[in-house]
Parts: structure tokens; C-alpha cells; sequence
């Protein structure tokens, strides 16, 4: 006997996608697999989390490539928007991945390493670090996620 799906989850394109209410709110997002087991595994990790926040008040992990996506969203309308763009395209293979609590001096060393190698600039290094401190500034002051938190 064939085993059951999880009725909260959708196969298109051959690519396992989430469509589930979470305490009230919508979640509909690609688990990035094939795989049923993958997804249903992904699909608890999202649920749990968010019981986690709601009762707990523990912290979803969110990566700092998240945070860049919202900071270039809402940054479309300011001048130079193109090149604090070009700057993140920069940094993403060295941070993208890194969630946002875990981004310390130490961290963006390396990437400030790379940079003196490639030739860059003092100022344009500062720049790149500028962007990444506005960046985490805005996520633990401004931005808050859909618990109530920042």
C-alpha cells in the first residue's frame, strides 16, 4: 500500500512547494527538493519554528542574503541603488549564506582580505562594510518579521 502525502504539500515541476496556514498565516514557498521525505522534513522545520516563535519567543535564524533582498526592495527609489547592489553582489558568496546573528568582524575579514588582493580601494572596501552594518542595523532595530519580532 502506497503511503499518503502530507496534504500541505504540492508537487509543480517535479519540485515539492509548501502551501499551509501557520498560526493564521499563509506560507507558500518552494522546499527546494524532489525529494517527499526532504520536503516533509522541511515543512516540519518551518512548523516548528514558528511554534517556537509564537510561543516561545524564540528567533527564526534568517540569513543575511534575506535581509539584502528587503534592503534592495526598499532602497529602489534612493540614487545610488545601483551600486549598493553591485556591492552585495560582491559580498553574497562570502556572506550570503551566513545567518545574521552570526555576522561578526571576524566574519567579513576574509572578504576584506580578498578585496585588498583584488586591488580595491580603501574607500570602496568601507563602502561594502557600510552597506553590511546599515543592513544588520535596519534587521535588529527596524525590521520586524511576521511574529512580532525583529
Amino acid at each position: 500500500m502506497a503511503r499518503k502525502k502530507t496534504p500541505d504539500l504540492v508537487k509543480r515541476a517535479g519540485i515539492w512547494h509548501i502551501d499551509k496556514r501557520i498560526n493564521g498565516r499563509r506560507v507558500c514557498q518552494s522546499t527546494g527538493t524532489s525529494q517527499l521525505e526532504e520536503a516533509e522534513r522541511s515543512l516540519d522545520r518551518l512548523t516548528e519554528e514558528a511554534r517556537q516563535a509564537s510561543v516561545y519567543g524564540v528567533r527564526p535564524s534568517r540569513r543575511f542574503e534575506q535581509a539584502a533582498t528587503k534592503f534592495v526592495l526598499e532602497n529602489q527609489h534612493k540614487r545610488n541603488s545601483s551600486s549598493d547592489i553591485a556591492r552585495l553582489k560582491l559580498l553574497m558568496p562570502w556572506i550570503g549564506n551566513t545567518a545574521i546573528d552570526k555576522i561578526l568582524t571576524g566574519t567579513l575579514q576574509t572578504w576584506i582580505d580578498h578585496r585588498r588582493k583584488e586591488g580595491a580601494a580603501i574607500g570602496t572596501i568601507n563602502h561594502g562594510l557600510k552597506i553590511v552594518r546599515r543592513i544588520l542595523n535596519l534587521a535588529s532595530t527596524e525590521w520586524v518579521d511576521e511574529y512580532g519580532m525583529t
